[in-house]
């Protein structure tokens, strides 16, 4: 990521960003191209090999079970069945993004990676239809996304709720994140604290406007 040419990185206010293969129009329309082999090859390929939902508990691989259906990846509902756009954001200590949502842009499933550090994303419920979030609102919860990690947001979490990073130097309270009882490693967070260090997210969507690029050049405005 860090040997991307510096011109392919946005920076903003509360972070820097890349946009791969490319960013999408005013319209929300992407420009028909494959991600970077550096991310399609190693990441998404992981990513079209885990189920969408968990086995059920007790499941057995006998030879004497009764024949299922075929087993459904991350993305299998999704209109391009396989992620097309990646948002990689990078934040610093102190940075942090406003809750928002995704919109409808993209299908109802993302696949998130976290690199580098740990970092608190607080969900919030989706205001009625113009209604406005309270600055001081409390996030209804926490998930605590360690390094190395993969959040998968779909459903009614894509939907009906606001996802944030709130623009603090510490994470504190981590006894109660959501994920506490599914940690990979509780042992490091015991105090209940996370000093934020740099952390870096993939964010894998598929976008469901797509355009090729011999269709004509003008979309790219639009």
């Amino acid at each position: 990521i860090n040997s991307v040419p510096l011109p392919t990185w946005q920076t903003l206010s509360n972070r820097r960003l890349q946009a791969h293969p490319s960013p999408l129009s005013a319209s929300n329309t992407l420009l028909d191209a494959p991600l970077p082999a550096w991310l399609a090859k190693p990441v998404v390929k992981r990513l079209l090999s885990l189920p969408l939902h968990a086995p059920s508990k007790g499941a057995s691989d006998s030879a004497h079970e009764e024949p299922t259906v075929e087993r459904k990846h991350l993305f299998s509902d999704s209109p391009h069945q396989v992620p097309n756009h990646c948002l990689i954001n990078e934040y610093l200590p102190s940075q942090g993004i406003h809750p928002h949502e995704d919109g409808g842009a993209y299908a109802p499933i993302v696949a998130t990676i976290s690199l580098g550090a740990p970092i608190v994303l607080d969900i919030f419920p989706k205001p009625a239809e113009g209604g406005v979030l309270q600055r001081n609102s409390r996030p209804q919860w926490r998930i605590l996304q360690e390094e190395r990690s993969l959040l998968v947001s779909t459903g009614e979490m894509y939907t009906k709720y606001l996802h944030g990073i709130e623009p603090v130097k510490e994470d504190i309270d981590l006894q109660e994140v959501a994920n506490w009882d599914v940690l990979g490693d509780k042992g490091r967070f015991t105090e209940g604290r996370n000093v934020r260090r740099t952390r870096v997210s993939l964010t894998f969507r598929d976008v469901l406007k797509v355009k090729k690029l011999g269709k004509g050049l003008g979309f790219l405005q639009k």
